[in-house]
């Protein structure tokens, strides 16, 4: 494996533990942001290769509550198949040493600070304050704050607001739970026992200081830019900062018009009066800066809690923007949001790559073209990503400048929220991909650097920067950080309506090695030691005590290749709170797969990687992402048939082997991830169709220090965007591989299989090439045999009656050769074969996958498209 920089390859330790993201190299002598509007971007673009989570080869098995090692993949069954009978398995856990104090002691133990966070603003003091003169205090969506007499357009409407300052995070639990869940923890109860005791002294802080979470986590309301009756407020964290004074269209970037104040805790203020005609002193859509005298000499920054930010037509640079619209140009939210269903079936989406025409896509055009789709196509969450405005296109969202500020390259605020709103007509959940694991290194447009001082809100030094994304690393220790960071994750939620997050990066925050040349075996001690940044877990139970105590409905995913035990067990309980962990294991496992021969594939390999999962920990499966997708990889599509796509994909040709093998390969890999991968499953967009091209943002040469030349793609739009032409044309194969996609989510919303606790393995046959699985109600059956077909094969399973397909991969509506006939009824025999007290004999073409239901119930595939 390795890392790709701009079609250069890289060596890469074998056994290191490989992360995926899209990123600038950065060199950047004067930090600015270095994309011109709808234009180029002139930084190089680096794709890594996807994470390595194979190691990671502990579970919990469901039945007994017995951790269970799992497989080496030799093909026998796996105990982790066996979900209704567990075995008691040993493995080789180490304790940590004694600590005679669990306070200090511990804080020296773990590597972090001997220090009791305490608050650094006074903010409580600003909530006991009139605001300037009026105790009503408006945002910059210009509505009213903690005003009861105030009524919002939203209530108007009929949509029910719920009114944030009513709302509370439930106390802290005892934290025991997590022992009775997983009796191995009891080796590392030191540890865990010191990390929630951490969270609790910290929720007690915010409780006695701030006034609680709930609190805490609206510092958008006070921090930034806030509008009263009678001006506007702005307030702003720089304790590094000599002076300060605010700039911008308004006062003709005049830095002795508008002086701040500064109090004791480095907060600098000012307060603008209206103007005499009852207006407000910052008209709507004024760019705005903050100039300071800092240690690092004279800046002008955009304000870290700007809503909104723009890169003008020709400029390098990045322009905060006051944003208050008139009323008439605000969007009203009109529908409710929906429910959270009993399993995700995510489709992953970037608005800006989501045009088939080679250019930036707009949030109104997403709305009105691809939303209709996904709903089409049965999925029941979008999760967008690159939504937080960063300079450089080319880092695909993950180098954030502006933390509160949509991407202004797709639209306005308000275009955003329509995108929301319509999505919730639909019945969709909207999921933001939300970056808190790092920052850009801009110094002008981003935080980096923001008060002059290089520890302001990130580490200082090496700890500060993580050298392989050429970024800035957050000090989740800092009590200011923490409200930035709580905050931020509320205001998505709470002004965009946003249904929750999937939080990228989360192995890189809970470790000082950021999960960089680590590979993870499983053994307790890489999670609970010296590594474990204890500061970064605390914070992400806060945040997700944040989400789901003020928002129950909201869905919280964590990118974690490491397998942190009870990362999405609840923080009440011990757990770190997520809901749901991305199951990263299984694409990478079948990228290995796919560098193989048929011959060498093993059935034992692939379930063993599906099934891996920890015990009351739901997963999100998927065969590929994004980080498939991007440039220096390959999609799975690409994999299987490589430039054949290019010339045989038209029906009135003939078809090669190849593309036989792939349109196969790739409908069962897809289904037998869904049906065995997790509690959820995800698809970037695209691949459902089997998109040919990669993902390459628009980039031009880089020159690095030494003097050589990186070629960019000739700020070539042509890769990033999405053919959806090639799904719909029925004149195209990969027109069937876009139903087939369908047809999955179709069957998971009739039968509701991923959320069914009901899971069992009963064979998987290494000469045969076949997999038997049962998962709720259903049976799979998958023969990867790539010549043998099997006719009057047994297959087992639990329950007696008649049986019908309700989904086969060889149907020709999904490019299959429909060897077998649909008419067919099975009738189950009693008798235990498989481990199951009951069996039916069916036909198994090679290469097939096909589900079975009991006949009472059973529901045809439709065509939607």
């Amino acid at each position: 494996m390795v890392y790709t920089i701009s079609g250069i390859r890289l060596p890469v330790v074998p056994s290191a533990c490989k992360w995926s993201r899209s990123t600038s190299n950065g060199n950047r002598n004067t930090n600015l942001s270095l994309l011109l509007k709808d234009s180029f971007s002139r930084n190089v673009f680096v794709g890594m290769s996807s994470p390595d989570s194979d190691s990671s080869s502990v579970m919990l098995a469901a039945t007994n509550k017995i951790l269970v090692p799992g497989s080496q993949g030799d093909g026998s069954l796996s105990l982790t198949d066996q979900l209704e009978s567990p075995e008691t398995a040993q493995e080789d856990l180490q304790v940590l040493p004694d600590v005679d104090d669990p306070t200090i002691e511990a804080d020296k133990k773990h590597g972090n600070e001997v220090k009791f966070v305490e608050p650094t603003s006074g903010y409580n003091e600003f909530d006991n304050e009139q605001d300037s003169a009026s105790s009503t205090l408006v945002g910059d969506d210009g509505r009213a704050h903690g005003d009861k007499a105030a009524t919002s357009d939203d209530e108007k409407k009929g949509v029910k607001k719920y009114e944030s300052r009513s709302r509370t995070v439930s106390p802290p639990g005892t934290g025991k739970r997590i022992y009775e869940i997983d009796p191995f923890l009891n080796n590392h109860r030191e540890h865990l026992d010191y990390r929630y005791g951490r969270y609790k002294r910290l929720r007690d802080a915010i409780d006695k200081h701030e006034g609680g979470l709930e609190v805490f986590s609206r510092g958008y309301e006070k921090f930034g830019f806030s509008r009263s009756a009678t001006g506007i407020t702005y307030r702003e964290w720089a304790p590094g900062a000599k002076s300060a004074a605010l700039i911008g269209d308004f006062n003709n970037w005049n830095p002795n018009a508008d002086i701040m104040n500064r109090n004791e805790f480095g907060i600098w203020e000012i307060f603008l009066p209206n103007n005499a005609d009852g207006s407000p002193p910052i008209p709507h859509g004024s760019r705005v800066k903050i100039h300071m005298d800092t240690p690092s000499g004279i800046k002008d920054s955009i304000p870290a809690w700007i809503k909104y930010s723009v890169q003008a037509p020709g400029e390098i640079p990045y322009n905060g923007i006051y944003y208050d619209p008139p009323e008439e140009e605000r969007h009203v939210f009109k529908h409710p949001q929906p429910k959270k269903p009993k399993s995700l079936r995510i489709y992953e989406s970037h608005v800006g790559m989501s045009s088939t025409e080679p250019k930036i896509n707009t949030y109104t055009k997403f709305r009105d073209d691809v939303l209709p789709r996904i709903k089409r196509l049965g999925y029941n969450a979008v999760q967008i990503m690159a939504i937080q405005e960063h300079s450089y296109y080319a880092s695909f969202g993950y180098h954030v400048t502006n933390y509160f500020a949509p991407s202004s390259r797709c639209g306005t605020p308000d275009d955003l929220k329509s995108l929301i709103d319509r999505a919730h007509e639909l019945g969709l959940l909207v999921l933001m991909d939300i970056v808190h694991s790092h920052a850009s290194n801009n110094v002008l447009d981003g935080l980096n650097m923001f008060d002059g001082t290089d520890g302001h809100y990130f580490h200082s030094g090496s700890r500060g920067y993580h050298w392989m994304w050429d970024s800035r690393l957050f000090n989740y220790g800092s009590w200011e950080v923490l409200r930035f960071l709580l905050s931020n994750a509320r205001w998505w939620l709470e002004e965009y309506k946003f249904d929750g997050f999937r939080f990228d990066g989360v192995t890189s925050m809970m470790y000082t090695h950021h999960g960089l040349e680590v590979a993870f075996t499983g053994n307790y001690n890489e999670y609970f030691g010296f590594a474990t940044d204890v500061d970064a877990v605390v914070y992400l139970m806060l945040v997700n005590d944040v989400i789901h105590g003020l928002y129950p409905e909201a869905v919280s995913i964590g990118e974690d290749v490491s397998g942190m035990p009870a990362f999405c067990i609840p923080v009440q309980d011990g757990g770190v709170g997520f809901d749901y962990r991305l199951h990263m294991a299984i694409a990478d496992k079948w990228i290995e797969l796919l560098k193989k021969r048929d011959e060498d594939w093993r059935m034992g390999d692939i379930i063993h990687t599906l099934t891996n999962r920890r015990w009351l920990e739901k997963c999100v499966a998927y065969a590929e992402s994004h980080d498939q997708a991007l440039v220096g990889d390959k999609t799975l599509a690409f994999w299987l048939m490589d430039k054949d796509m290019y010339e045989f994909m038209a029906l009135d040709k003939p078809s090669t082997a190849r593309i036989d093998r792939g349109i196969a390969l790739h409908k069962m890999i897809r289904l037998i991830t869904m049906g065995l991968g997790g509690e959820g499953y995800l698809n970037f967009m695209g691949n459902e169709f089997g998109h040919p091209e990669w993902i390459d943002f628009p980039r031009g040469e880089q020159h690095l220090p030494s003097g050589k030349v990186i070629p960019g793609n000739n700020s070539s739009f042509d890769k990033c965007r999405r053919r959806f032409d090639l799904g719909d044309a029925h004149y195209l194969r990969y027109h069937g591989m876009q139903e087939f996609d369908q047809a999955m989510q179709h069957v998971e919303e009739t039968y509701g299989f991923m959320s069914s606790e009901h899971q069992y393995v009963s064979r998987k046959d290494e000469g045969d090439r076949i997999v038997v699985f049962e998962r709720g109600n259903l049976v799979f059956v998958f023969n990867f045999h790539w010549i043998n077909s099997y006719s009057d094969y047994r297959v087992g399973c639990l329950k007696p009656g008649k049986y019908k397909i309700v989904l086969d991969s060889d149907d020709p509506l999904f490019g299959g050769f429909s060897r077998i006939d649909h008419r067919a009824e099975y009738f189950s025999s009693g008798g235990w074969y498989d481990g199951r007290p009951h069996s039916f004999q069916i036909y198994a073409p090679s290469r097939t996958a096909v589900v079975y239901a009991l006949a009472d119930g059973v529901e045809p595939v439709k065509r939607m498209i």
